[in-house]
């Protein structure tokens, strides 16, 4: 975790805050096949990451780990240590230091419930204990 995203931004794991949100250009997490990627950032108490588009596998590790992976054409609006408010069930995004009303993709019923189990376990763990 100490060294997450420091090719991209050499004091990213020092200044990372809890409660705070990633947000990334084209093919997020491209090539990161591994849960790690998510877990570094779920460490450092990243909660959600918000890019134009994922890498495939980041983007389903992502939610079976329990971090939002929201797709958004309007990154590029967005600059650092701005306060962003999001709500993945309507699929909003407010930047309440600009006061833009931004533009995100609704997390889709399957993926949001994977969101607030806490991950694919948990889920799964939940549903096997409700059908015993």
């Amino acid at each position: 975790a100490s060294h997450c995203l420091e090719s991209v931004e050499p004091k990213f794991a020092k200044q990372v805050k809890e409660g705070d949100i990633v947000v990334g250009g084209n093919n997020f997490g491209l090539g990161s096949s591994r849960e790690q990627a998510v877990q570094v950032l779920k460490k450092l108490g990243v909660v959600a990451v918000i890019a134009a588009s994922f890498g495939g596998i980041f983007y389903r590790n992502a939610f079976n780990l329990g971090l939002p992976a929201i797709i958004s054409g309007d990154v590029d609006q967005i600059a650092a240590d701005q306060i962003l408010e999001i709500d993945l069930r309507n699929g909003s995004l407010k930047n309440k230091t600009s006061g833009d009303d931004l533009t995100i993709e609704a997390v889709p019923e399957n993926l949001m419930a994977l969101i607030e189990a806490g991950g694919l376990v948990p889920f799964l763990e939940n549903k096997l204990t409700k059908k015993s």
